[in-house]
């Protein structure tokens, strides 16, 4: 139990430690990791993540990722975490709330479904009844084909669509009015076709929805992008348009909706959200670990692994972005007959 001693004099640094710490931290400097230097970078102490979906979902592993990346960084002491399913989510989001004085180490993830499910009416609450901390990552969508389809981008798919709309079926992995749909709606009216007429076939299995791309049953999938790089790398899928502003350099070849002359972009957003009256400063203290999550070497391992995008969006700026995905969503929805 030999602890190093760290103070600070004068730009000078100057360590007490016994031989074997000493060894121990000219192997770890030498190794890349950056806790050796990072224990004198610790913003807090520890961080209780609420998980609202189960052990192994979307949510689950960005919680889990994010405290590996901060506590291994040494930005963060330590890391716990609570998984609390119920109510698409809302069981979660209501236990922060009524609970709010004792959840100030508490940070909950969620995603793009917290602005649907509000809307929907799954649960009462909305993002605007907690804390906003920060958007971390996300994953575009993106539309795909089968390999062996005549479709080779959008243009092909619209042509398709024009010259027989209800042999033009787009499927997706989410009920109707879920995000898959919302993406395959949105691209349809970006390129001037009427949503209500899309014919949106849901599946609720990847293997499943693929099996209707090779029969034909769907002529196109909706699905999120990292999922498409996935079965293009596998042979199986052609991607055909991304929902990105630019180009991602996960998939190179495949081309942006806008490139094709669809203005349309959509991020299935991650993120991060504290109990309703958080104090200021630790919300900022919250903010700044993240922030410097992003320089890390743990967490660009957690990332690639993930097959993640960096998308950080703090205080203000997440709440602009997530006002701005509320509005479109609601107005597609409303088109849709969802609201």
């Amino acid at each position: 139990a030999e602890r190093s001693v760290v103070k600070r004099e004068d730009n000078m640094t100057t360590f007490s430690m016994g031989r074997r710490a000493l060894i121990a931290a000219a192997v770890a400097a030498l190794s890349f990791g950056s806790a050796a230097q990072a224990e004198g970078h610790k913003v807090l102490d520890s961080i209780h993540f609420l998980i609202p979906g189960g052990a192994g979902g979307g949510w689950d592993g960005t919680a889990r990722g994010t405290g590996e990346a901060l506590t291994k960084a040494g930005l963060v002491g330590s890391a716990s975490y609570e998984n609390m399913s119920g109510g698409g989510g809302g069981k979660a989001i209501g236990f922060l709330i009524e609970n709010a004085a004792s959840n100030e180490g508490t940070l909950m993830v969620n995603s793009t479904p917290i602005v649907i499910r509000s809307l929907t009416g799954v649960f009462p609450q909305s993002f605007r009844d907690l804390t906003l901390v920060a958007g971390t990552i996300g994953d575009y969508a993106a539309m795909v084909v089968s390999k062996d389809s005549a479709v080779n981008n959008m243009s092909d798919l619209l042509a398709a669509y024009d010259a027989d709309p209800s042999a033009t079926a787009i499927g997706g992995g989410s009920v109707p009015g879920g995000m898959d749909h919302l993406v395959a709606a949105m691209a349809m009216e970006a390129a001037g076709k009427d949503a209500l007429d899309v014919k949106y076939i849901p599946y609720d299995a990847g293997g499943k929805a693929m099996a209707a791309l090779l029969s034909g049953e769907i002529a196109a999938l909706s699905t999120g992008l990292s999922e498409a790089i996935d079965l293009a790398n596998a042979g199986e899928v052609k991607i055909i348009g991304v929902t990105s502003d630019a180009r991602v350099p996960a998939a190179a070849d495949a081309m942006t909706m806008k490139e094709q002359g669809i203005d349309m972009s959509f991020v299935n957003w991650r993120g991060f959200f504290g109990a309703p009256g958080l104090s200021a400063e630790k919300t900022a203290v919250y903010q700044d670990a993240i922030a410097k999550m992003y320089d890390t070497p743990e967490w660009e391992e957690v990332r690639a692994r993930n097959g993640w995008v960096n998308i950080h969006n703090s205080g203000d700026d997440f709440k602009a972005f997530l006002e701005g995905q509320e509005k479109t969503i609601g107005d597609l929805m409303k088109k849709l007959g969802f609201l």
